[in-house]
């Protein structure tokens, strides 16, 4: 198995027990919309509950993907991270 389809594996299972559990969260890393803090700016038209994507490329050159819910009180929260696999691997 490529190293990248092994980390997919583990993530995806390491998201749904999170999520099924409520208590492993995941913490940003460089490149998160929530690294250092939440953001100044509040979604306000963005229904509570929706879902935010994102993707970026981490410190290490990385591309990942990431989701976020907005929040009651308007903040974000990371539910999500996959890397994603470049097409050419």
């Amino acid at each position: 198995m490529k190293p990248f389809a092994a980390l997919f594996v583990v993530t995806t299972l390491l998201t749904a027990c999170a999520q099924a559990s409520g208590g492993i969260s995941l913490e940003p890393i460089p490149g998160s919309i929530t690294y250092g803090g939440q953001p100044t700016q509040k979604l306000t038209k963005s229904p509570i509950g929706s879902q935010v994507p994102h993707i970026f490329t981490d410190q290490w050159g990385e591309r990942v993907r990431e989701t976020y819910i907005i929040q009651p009180d308007r903040t974000l929260r990371l539910v999500s991270r996959v890397y994603i696999e470049s097409p050419f691997d």
